[in-house]
């Protein structure tokens, strides 16, 4: 696969020596680098599309805030790229109107914009796919008794956090693993966002720690924590759906809440990162937060 990126700031090289440190400095055919204080309208961004592009299979752009991300339909066009990630990790960077106005400036050319950038999973393209094999959503594989003994990345996050937490997990009590696994996150110099986006209600920051968590839990075989719906006040025909269409991690793209063959709700102590939002949007108050362990399936690999 050849790899074209185009970054900008601290958490653009962040990410390029990840993949470089990760196995994928041979597929980066080539990177351009922008200011990070260009403005977040620019009229004529035709003018900071890079020279003398090589061909690539996958552009991925990184850093880069407001219109200069116009620069990727052009790109992928001149290096006859047809996949591209630009990942979301702040309202203000990459709002809905943008992503859209990219899409219809490159109709041959699939693009995904993760909310944020270790959410990303296989889509079913094929370049997409081999990235994401590498880097997005964490996976961990864990060993642990009362304490973690031994933490394997399996797939770890674009910017470098997964490595940094797996470490950081080692002789932790198994049961705080998941919350530790949060906290360090938020001890990383990791990219995203603290304000709310309005398109999923949370703020890009706390979708990561769920991504992180989900590894963590998935790696024990349990979670510690959950919302859970009580069947008995769930009752679908006095409601609109509101959990469903209220969840975070619903609204990048997840199974955390689905409906049963009853068309009650049923919630995945696996992705629920328990942010309370679906108690407070339920009109029936059919849901709460419980202490588990609630055990969980493991990892449908790649």
């Amino acid at each position: 696969m050849k790899l074209y990126l185009l970054i900008s700031g601290k958490y653009g090289s962040r990410v390029v020596n990840n993949l470089a440190e990760h196995g994928m400095a041979g597929d980066i055919v080539g990177m351009e680098e922008f200011p990070e204080d260009l403005p977040d309208f620019i009229e004529d961004f035709a003018s900071y599309v890079p020279q003398n592009l090589p061909p690539a299979d996958l552009i991925i752009a990184v850093g880069l805030s407001g219109d200069i991300n116009m620069v990727v339909p052009e790109v992928a066009r001149k290096t006859g790229a047809s996949s591209a990630i630009i990942p979301v990790y702040d309202p203000q960077q990459m709002p809905p109107g943008l992503q859209q106005e990219i899409q219809e400036a490159a109709p041959h050319v699939n693009i995904v914009f993760p909310k944020p950038f270790c959410s990303l999973q296989a889509t079913g393209d094929p370049f997409i796919d081999e990235f994401a094999s590498k880097f997005g959503k964490p996976q961990l594989v864990i060993k642990a008794d009362r304490y973690i003994k031994k933490v394997k990345v399996l797939r770890g996050a674009p910017c470098g956090s997964t490595n940094y937490i797996a470490k950081g997990l080692w002789s932790t009590p198994s049961e705080e693993a998941e919350l530790v696994a949060a906290h360090k996150l938020h001890n990383y110099p990791c990219n995203a966002s603290t304000s709310t986006d309005p398109a999923v209600g949370d703020t890009s920051m706390h979708l990561a720690s769920y991504q992180i968590k989900e590894a963590v839990k998935r790696g024990l075989g349990y979670a510690i924590k959950s919302a859970v719906v009580d069947p008995e006040r769930c009752k679908p025909d006095q409601c609109q759906e509101e959990c469903i269409k209220s969840c975070p991690q619903v609204l990048i793209g997840l199974d955390t809440i689905t409906l049963r063959e009853d068309k009650k709700a049923s919630i995945d102590p696996a992705t629920c990162g328990y942010c309370e939002i679906c108690l407070k949007e339920c009109p029936l108050d059919a849901i709460e937060i419980k202490n588990g362990p609630f055990e969980l399936k493991g990892y449908d690999l790649m």
